[in-house]
């Protein structure tokens, strides 16, 4: 089997850009200008810190990641389309595998489903983007393809457990 190299997983997980002084426990994001809460995730998962992510997880040695973040300034409020787009930027040979509208904390997110290449590698992704309260939130998991279905019902519970606050 083909694995993601943890350099390039990491690199899928780049989608934001900027440092954020954030703190995280129990489940709860803070941050300047927004906190939100995300579902658990099992133990298999570990936090790992990638400049320009609120949140980033990996699960050793099989090229899945999770990442989750927050950006509250600095866009043009485009629709959801525009910024999943925003996420597939440096992704070649990309396809829409699915998309769909779903509920999200009292809004309508945009989830979609994607086959691309990143460097040349395979890389399945599941995407969220969300707008609230003036703040956009997206939601990143990577696998390799045809390895995302065994942890999607982690994906799933991180994002159904998700509540922002905007901070005044």
């Amino acid at each position: 089997m083909t694995r993601l190299p943890l350099f390039l997983t990491l690199m899928v997980l780049l989608a934001a850009t900027g440092c954020h002084r954030v703190s995280f426990e129990d489940s709860v994001l803070s941050k300047k200008q927004v906190g939100y809460r995300i579902g658990e995730l099992p133990d298999y998962w570990h936090r790992v810190f990638v400049e320009g992510n609120d949140l980033a997880f990996s699960e050793a040695d099989t090229g899945r990641a999770l990442s989750v973040n927050s950006t509250c300034e600095g866009y043009d409020d485009p629709p959801l389309p525009v910024l999943t787009r925003h996420l597939l930027m440096g992704f070649t040979e990309r396809r829409e595998v699915s998309q769909q509208l779903i509920p999200l904390d009292g809004r309508e997110a945009l989830r979609s489903r994607h086959l691309a290449k990143l460097d040349g590698v395979p890389v399945e992704l599941e995407l969220v983007v969300l707008k609230k309260d003036g703040c956009v939130f997206d939601f990143t998991y990577v696998a390799p393809p045809g390895q995302a279905e065994p942890r999607m019902r982690d994906f799933d519970q991180l994002v159904a457990g998700f509540h922002a606050e905007r901070k005044s």
